[in-house]
């Protein structure tokens, strides 16, 4: 293949991750055992440094229906209701008929923040149900997946275009890209939200790799991008949301300002610690699989001592860690859940049965917490089962982000 961004063709190979099924695809009964498995290895672009998935599983597959619905965490709503907070502050608080198109929209959590500072919303969401859910919310969104196309049929400008957690997903990536160029005003701000490969790296947060991230960002080549569609990153900083994600500002080429000095310190700091050269992502790799090791060491000793250990969360990326790992009923009785739209569901590959929180009838003695990125809030809400002797095991460690 070649490269998603540059086109070039030496793609070094740095982490293989196995066969596994679509992590988002949670299981009916009858479907159990029936999941296809696709290659989940990670490649390193050796021209522009761009980390990158080598197999594509087709966007049609993967977000016309899953149950993924980003209002359920209180966390989440809270960081992006900062961001909308953020956006309007800095650029656009005395504009009168300012608007704002979300693309990835999901249940329109983001586009709400925004509505209530006075914003003319619009979503695009390919997923059926975040979009009905959305659109029932009252925040008008469209159900179609947003490319070069789209972007002409919805034939208006923004002031504020937001793509958080998706401008990594992006099988058009080009066609995308130059949609939002077209779309965005000669003034407008483009605020892109994506996991941060550093931090990833930093952090041993693997299980962030899954098929549904095509591409793995640093600052450095997001700006590759950018570049060639006529775009420039003026700013950036480096957010604690999903265990470090960088929240960027991004304006047509010949209008924006020059770089911030936070921006400046992200890019100086990619190139101090080497962090898109390949012998950083080999260094990776190995502590991957020491990673590995370890959990399944831990999860071993509980059960040892006789524990009954429960998932807490089902979320996408919790499904790379267990099937990397082989962690399945043999540790986990079940996986435990807000979202009532995987209740009943079973995961993929490991087939650990869904259960909804309020509807547990046994508590476990611990927990393993592959929601690890809500730590915060998970401790707070579970003080009670703390103080009962639960035992939280946060398999990831998160570095602080200030």
């Amino acid at each position: 293949m070649n490269c998603r961004i540059c086109h070039g063709s030496r793609l070094e190979p740095v982490l293989d991750l196995g066969n596994q099924p679509w992590a988002n695809h949670f299981l009916k009964e009858e479907e159990v055992g029936e999941e296809p498995y696709y290659p989940l290895r990670l490649l390193l672009c050796m021209d522009c440094g761009t980390s990158q998935l080598d197999y594509t599983l087709k966007k049609e597959v993967m977000f016309s229906d899953h149950t993924y619905l980003s209002g359920v965490t209180r966390t989440l709503s809270e960081h992006f209701r900062r961001v909308a907070a953020d956006v309007d502050g800095r650029f656009f608080r005395d504009r009168v008929g300012k608007s704002v198109l979300d693309v990835g929209s999901n249940d329109g959590t983001q586009l709400k923040h925004f509505q209530a500072l006075g914003y003319d919303v619009l979503g695009v969401e390919s997923s059926r149900v975040p979009a009905r859910v959305a659109n029932d919310a009252g925040i008008p969104t469209m159900n179609v997946f947003f490319n070069f196309e789209t972007a002409k049929g919805i034939g208006r400008t923004f002031d504020v275009i937001n793509a958080s957690g998706v401008f990594f997903h992006l099988e058009e990536l080009h066609s995308f890209t130059e949609g939002i160029r077209k779309l965005l005003r000669r003034d407008g701000v483009f605020v892109v939200q994506f996991l941060y490969m550093k931090s990833i790296m930093e952090n041993l947060a693997f299980d962030q790799i899954y098929h549904e991230h095509l591409l793995y960002y640093n600052v450095n080549t997001v700006e590759h991008l950018l570049r060639r569609h006529g775009l420039a990153l003026f700013d950036a900083y480096l957010s604690p949301i999903h265990g470090g994600s960088i929240i960027g500002f991004i304006g047509h080429q010949d209008t924006v300002p020059p770089p911030s000095a936070r921006l400046e310190a992200l890019r100086k700091a990619e190139i101090v610690n080497k962090s898109n050269e390949l012998e950083t992502y080999r260094l990776f790799s190995g502590k991957v699989r020491d990673k590995k090791r370890e959990i399944l060491g831990r999860l071993d000793s509980l059960k040892a001592g006789g524990k009954r250990i429960y998932g807490f969360g089902a979320p996408v990326k919790g499904n790379t860690l267990l099937n990397y790992c082989g962690i399945g009923t043999q540790y986990l009785d079940c996986l435990v859940e807000k979202n009532e739209l995987r209740r009943g569901l079973y995961s993929p590959g490991m087939h650990i049965p869904v259960r909804i929180e309020w509807e547990l009838e046994t508590l476990p003695d611990a927990y393993f917490v592959l929601a690890w990125n809500f730590k915060n809030e998970i401790l707070e809400n579970n003080r009670a089962l703390l103080e009962k002797g639960v035992e939280f095991y946060f398999p990831i460690d998160l570095r602080e982000v200030a």
